[in-house]
């Protein structure tokens, strides 16, 4: 595209991409210097131009040898340059964005396999997929720049749909602003992010911004038996269908009865019941269910043709019961990272009938202090035995992180110990388990790093884990010789 096709009166420069980031330039991109909390991209020209840069998007007059268009604000035509630059991809596919404290990743997962990744992309905290490809992204909704390029490539990779999650956070920083959601899905709302809003009410706030920006002949998909229920209620413009354990939902969940390694489910759907076989577990998952299954049917989808693809659901990092290899004892990874995650996973743990629980858990660095005592309870009232380490502490303290998840259980709870190293914690909780018992790890799923002080590690639980349980078997036969 060329620049003055961006901008009418702008120099006539073919350009091939657009940045923000000037270590990120090609040759023939154009910069855009937006401003950052900390950074003023402006001065970073001359390294954008050394690297290739062909014209530059400014806010202010600079001395540049390329040429430029200055507007009033560079953040706010960030995302209306990467809209037209990539032919305006949100109108070209039907937008589904879920948010919600807890469930967005498997919600949004399940919606793809419900409708066939050959048809619907899916991006979040798991990455970008769809049949084509699956790729991994720096963050759970990206820029503008980065956000607009991925619908594109969805659409060249055949898919008219995508399921996207659609965080609180990502709409406090205007990455989600312009987009025309066809769906707009909410699973639940519970106190998480209060480092970045301040306050409940700002959160809630950002959270309904997602039911500010349905189309017009778009639905909101809600969950009735949330507290916040009527508040989401009161931001929705468009139609709105409702699940929950209440008769009057659209589609109302009348009954579920959980196994092991199943839930029974029974769903009335606009009065027609419907008993589906789901292989996500637990009470939480069946509104996550729910909530997708809804949120296709606004689609115009139909229950008979969703139901056989319920089988096929697989959320990574979710749940994610580890392979048998000779243990008498279970290990569950789990992404789980505030109160109410942690408190429903525990709850329905302990309804398999195992013995003990032993949890590996921490809470991230540079996130919101406030969850992290209220995580410690959920923890040490829920669970036979803990172990705090830490989870991407990042710039802080992981003991003073500690310190803070078991402010307010000193001398209540003794049912735990502090091991700050994550991968010593996993192999002490994996030596700790004996029949029956299950080890739960929580708060990373399936994530392939650490994010410490000193920099970016390569850490999965899984993995970690595994090796754990081998180390153990091994030392059980070395000590029965």
């Amino acid at each position: 595209m060329k620049l003055n096709e961006l901008y009418e009166n702008a120099p006539n420069v073919e350009i091939t991409g657009i940045k923000i980031n000037s270590k990120e330039i090609n040759k023939g991109d154009l910069f855009i210097c937006t401003m950052g909390a900390t950074v003023d991209r402006h001065n970073f020209i001359g390294d954008a131009i050394k690297k290739g840069a062909k014209a530059l998007i400014v806010n202010k007059e600079v001395d540049a040898s390329i040429p430029y268009v200055k507007v009033e604000n560079t953040n706010k035509e960030l995302a209306k340059i990467a809209r037209k630059f990539y032919n305006h991809p949100e109108n070209r596919m039907n937008v589904i964005g879920v948010t919600g404290t807890d469930g967005k990743t498997t919600t949004t997962t399940v919606i793809q396999t419900l409708l066939g990744s050959d048809k619907c992309a899916y991006m979040g905290t798991n990455g970008r997929s769809c049949a084509k490809f699956s790729k991994t992204t720096a963050n759970t909704t990206p820029g503008a720049e980065v956000l607009y390029g991925y619908l594109d490539e969805f659409i060249n990779a055949g898919c008219d749909t995508i399921a996207m999650e659609a965080s609180s956070e990502a709409f406090y920083n205007g990455r989600l602003e312009g987009i025309p959601f066809l769906v707009g899905a909410i699973t639940n709302v519970t106190s998480e992010h209060l480092n970045t809003h301040k306050t409940f009410e700002n959160y809630l706030n950002c959270k309904c911004k997602l039911f500010d920006q349905i189309r017009n002949d778009g639905y909101a998909i809600l969950n009735k038996d949330d507290e916040h229920f009527n508040e989401v209620l009161s931001h929705c413009k468009c139609k709105v269908l409702t699940y929950g354990r209440d008769e009057s939902c659209n589609l109302y969940i009348k009954d579920f009865k959980i196994f092991s390694d199943k839930t029974l489910i029974t769903f009335v759907l606009f009065g027609k019941t419907y008993q589906v076989t789901s292989p996500l577990l637990g009470d939480f998952n069946v509104y996550n269910l729910a909530c997708a299954l809804l949120s296709c049917v606004a689609l115009g989808k139909k229950m008979e043709d969703l139901i056989p693809n319920i089988s096929k659901i697989n959320v990574s990092g979710r749940l994610d019961m580890l392979p048998n290899i000779g243990q008498d004892f279970y290990c569950m990874v789990d992404y789980a990272h505030t109160p109410n995650a942690i408190d429903k996973i525990l709850n329905f743990v302990h309804t398999l009938g195992v013995n003990k629980s032993i949890v590996v858990n921490g809470s991230a660095g540079e996130r919101d202090h406030t969850k992290r005592p209220q995580m410690g309870e959920s923890v040490l009232k829920n669970a036979s035995y803990a172990i705090f380490t830490y989870e991407d502490p990042r710039s802080e303290d992981p003991l003073e992180i500690i310190k803070e998840m078991t402010s307010t259980v000193k001398g209540v709870y003794n049912n735990y110990e502090v091991i700050v190293d994550r991968r010593q914690a996993i192999r002490r909780a994996i030596e700790l388990a004996s029949e029956n018992d299950i080890v739960l790890i929580l708060g990373k799923g399936n994530e392939t790093y650490e994010k410490l002080s000193t920099g970016t590690i390569y850490f999965n639980d899984e993995e970690e884990a595994m090796a754990a349980i081998k180390e153990k078997l091994e030392t059980k036969k070395l000590t029965l010789k």
